[in-house]
């Protein structure tokens, strides 16, 4: 088992499946937050279980090793990428070879790390560890901030496009590489990204001008 995870494959497929689990978090994480337009009420019922459940509880913990795993095979991949290829090879045929997206994954990756750590910081720890009494208001009132809404959508931005190709990339670390399934995959992730991308970007903006 461990020579698999030590070798490129193993690296590769063990992404992959911490890739999947994040995007079903994703999913999870916009459900909730889509919550906001159905007042504060529901928000907060949202927020409370998310909180409160025993197995939503344990799955933070699943969650936050699903992270730290997923940026480290992804700077490992990357290190053994560049020590791979020769330099002046990689910089002459990244353009041909592989959209910016694939080509700039650890920059967007690393930037929506910064993103997730402010986001921890103002919300997660807040209404964890902090004396919150509307988890509504909490999140609206953030929301008012032009700073705070410009970073938010500018991250969200950057993780569309990091899944645009991370999305598929998991698919065909784990075999699904068929030219019958393969446009399927693409168009998928691509719709994907823009879901994300778009979903808790138009709240920002949303409830900035309401």
């Amino acid at each position: 088992m461990s020579g698999f995870i030590s070798s490129s494959l193993g690296r590769k497929v063990v992404m992959a499946l911490s890739g999947f689990f994040l995007i079903i978090f994703l999913l999870v994480h916009l459900g909730v937050n889509l919550s906001l337009f159905a007042g504060r009420e529901s928000f907060n019922a949202a927020s409370h279980f998310m909180g409160h459940n025993p197995l939503i509880q344990l799955m933070q913990y699943v969650l936050a090793a699903g992270f730290i795993v997923h940026i480290a095979m992804g700077m490992i991949l990357e290190w053994k990428n560049k020590k791979a290829r020769p330099i002046r090879y990689a910089k002459n045929n990244a353009a041909a070879s592989a959209g910016w997206a694939s080509r700039n994954m650890i920059v967007t990756g690393v930037l929506i790390l910064l993103f997730l750590i402010l986001h921890i910081k103002d919300f997660f720890v807040e209404i964890k560890f902090g004396h919150v009494p509307d988890d509504y208001e909490l999140v609206t009132q953030l929301f008012k901030n032009p700073l705070y809404v410009v970073i938010y959508v500018i991250s969200f931005i950057l993780l569309g496009i990091h899944l645009s190709h991370g999305f598929q990339s998991a698919f065909t670390s784990v075999g699904a590489r068929s030219p019958k399934y393969l446009p399927l995959v693409k168009k998928t992730g691509v719709l994907f990204s823009y879901l994300i991308a778009l979903g808790f970007s138009v709240i920002a903006i949303y409830f900035y001008f309401n």
